[in-house]
Order: structure tokens, then sequence, then C-alpha cells
């Protein structure tokens, strides 16, 4: 029997408006048709008309997302697992996160810090099991304390995403380590050729031997690169590495200790990050011997952006990671996750190269931010 007080074309348009399962969610009106049963010509007119009165945004290809916000009973509870290594980048990192959490308004975070040190690691992991959270976003820099902590959240049945570091069983979100490093490699080699006419008579990778194989896939791709830029000759130039831990003093005295054990002069450095690329510049400078190095650090953080900016500085490039737009992918990754639907194993974060010449473009709001530096 037919309600007469039901005015079909607003059911309509609440079914259609009920399709979009998270804010900001993303959906084609093929999908949106999908999950509500209605017709392609409905959904069409009723997009139309939402999107006329600003209550759906039409985006590009051909996908629309919701300009209200969904009202909930409750909050999914997410721990996160910060890194216990405050840089720059990782602060970047954690701010987005919050940031995007509270405009979503679907999460609640409780947030434990690791300290950087693996009792302090698994202590949380436990709390986080106690508190029962429904997933765990962690940050975990230590290769061997995060497969202890996956397999903590796997028996416990709670969903990980790992950023950066992967580990087993978690989905992935971060970096591409080898495509990074790649960039990198490629620009230092090109450098070298054009500045030295490809004489180079080392190359110094600054690593972070606790984050494990998969991070250092970025010093590989950075040997590739330069080898691939330099051609033949440069199987010829000797590879160091360095266990800088990531930080900058740490790198600096790694550096400083490696330049007195020999006399070798035209240098390429490549670093897992820019702490430690900075660190090993700092020691080039202190020898008096800036002009027989050129750097290439990873992450593009506001630090090494500053130093970009310095004229002849022999930071000649970083590889950004733009982790000041993190939060929103992994606030979107993890209500993927709890609303069971389809995620990749690994999503991958967009790089770009900086160098003198591009970082007022690409980061034009720097100064007002202002060059607070954080090297540790």
């Amino acid at each position: 029997m037919r309600d007469p007080y039901l005015i079909k074309s607003v059911a309509h348009a609440a079914q259609l408006l009920a399709a979009f399962e998270a804010p900001g969610e993303a959906l084609s009106p093929r999908e949106i048709s999908a999950r509500t049963g209605l017709s392609r010509g409905i959904v069409h007119r009723l997009l139309y008309t939402l999107g006329h009165h600003h209550v759906v945004e039409h985006m590009e290809n051909n996908r629309y997302r919701p300009l209200y916000r969904r009202l909930t009973k409750t909050l999914w509870r997410i721990g996160y697992g910060a890194p216990g290594i405050d840089t720059l980048f990782t602060r970047a990192v954690t701010q987005s996160l919050r940031i995007a959490a509270d405009r979503g308004g679907e999460i609640e975070i409780l947030t434990l810090d690791h300290c950087f040190k693996p009792d302090v690691a698994l202590h949380n992991a436990a709390q986080f099991i106690r508190e029962r959270v429904e997933l765990v976003i962690d940050y975990q820099i230590d290769e061997q304390v995060g497969a202890v902590t996956a397999n903590l959240f796997r028996e416990a049945n709670i969903p990980v995403i790992v950023i950066n570091n992967p580990q087993p069983g978690a989905t992935y979100f971060g970096a591409n380590n080898y495509e990074a490093g790649l960039i990198g490699g490629r620009y230092l080699g090109k450098w070298a050729r054009a500045r030295w006419l490809g004489e180079v008579d080392q190359i110094v990778m600054l690593d972070l031997c606790r984050a494990g194989t998969v991070p250092r896939t970025r010093l590989a791709g950075m040997v590739y690169g330069i080898r691939e830029i330099l051609g033949q000759v440069s199987k010829k130039i000797p590879v160091v590495y360095l266990d800088g831990g990531g930080r900058f003093e740490s790198s600096w005295q790694a550096m400083r200790k490696h330049l007195r054990t020999g006399n070798r002069h035209r240098t390429l450095i490549g670093a897992v990050n820019d702490n430690s690329a900075l660190g090993a510049l700092r020691a080039f400078e202190e020898a008096g011997r800036a002009e027989d190095c050129a750097v290439m650090g990873q992450n593009g953080a506001l630090e090494a952006r500053k130093e970009l900016r310095k004229n002849h500085s022999r930071l000649i490039g970083s590889v950004a990671y733009f982790p000041e737009k993190y939060g929103d992918g992994l606030v979107q990754l993890a209500l993927d996750l709890l609303n069971r639907r389809f995620v990749a194993p690994a999503i991958f974060t967009p790089h770009k190269l900086l160098t003198s010449h591009n970082v007022d473009h690409i980061y034009p709001n720097d100064s007002l931010m202002g060059y607070q530096e954080v090297l540790t």
C-alpha cells in the first residue's frame, strides 16, 4: 500500500546521500547506483539537483562527494603509535593526521609515543589492545620491534596501517623508497657530470640500520641512479655505507670519523633522510671541504628547504614526500579498512625533487611558517 505522506523524490535523495559512507568519500554515479539500487537516470538527476543546491560537489573524473557532515552516534577508536623521533617531518605527519581526523569527525585517536625505545613500543601495543581500539596506525622505525608488535595486533584481530616502514600483515602507507632514491640518485649523477665531468672519488650513503631492509632500498635507488647517469666508469667508484641513525648529530659524527680515514675528495652523498644529509654536510663544512661534496636528502623537510635556499649550498636537492598531506590519505585508508572496503596492500605517496630552482614554487609559504630548525 502506498504511503500518502511519503515524498518519493526525497526518499531517493536520502538513499543517495546514505551511499556516502565516510566524510569526503568520492563516488561515481555508477558506484552510487550500485550501492542504492537506484537507476542511473534517477542518480544523474538527483546529483544534478543536489549539486545545484550545494549538497554534493562534482569533482574531476565524474565523481561526487557530499558537502554535509554526516552525524554519527559513535566514533571509530584508533590507536596512533607516534614514531618517538622528533623531526619536522614526523611532526608534520602527526599534525596532518590529527587535523584530518578532526575534520572528518568519525575517528577518535588515542596517541602513544614509542619514545624510540623497544620496551615502550611493546608496552604501548599492549595498551592499545587493552583499550580495544579498532585499528592501529603505527609509525614504527625499528624493523624488529615492528615485527613483534604486528604479531600482537594480528593475534588481537586489530588491523594495522604502517607509515613508511613495512610490518608483516599490515597495510603500508608511505614512500615508494626505491623510486624516491632513484629520483635523487639520477640528479646527483647529472650534477656530478655537469660540475665534475663525472669524476667522482667516492659515494657515501647515510643509512638508518634499525629501520631494516625496505627503507634502505631508497639508498639502493640512489646508488643505481648515480651509476645509470655516470655509466661504466661509475662501477669503479667505491660505495661506503655509514649508519647515521637517521639523526643530525649521529650522522655528523659518523661523517667526521669517515673523513679522518682517507684523502678521497669528490664525494657524492645520499642520505636516508634530511637530518642525516644535513649532518653529513656539516661535517664537510667543518673540515673546510664543502666544495668536495654534493649531498642529496630525502623527505623534503623544512630544515632541508631552508638549506636549499642558501647561496652555493652543497645540499643540491631533497626528494619531497609531502608529510603535511599524509593525514587525509591515512584517515581515508583507515575508514576503508574499518568499513571493510577493498584496499591495496600498499599505498604510495607522491615524490618530487626539490632543488634551489623550484623550492619556492613548490613550497611558497615557508616564510610564513618560520625557519625553526629541529635537527635531532
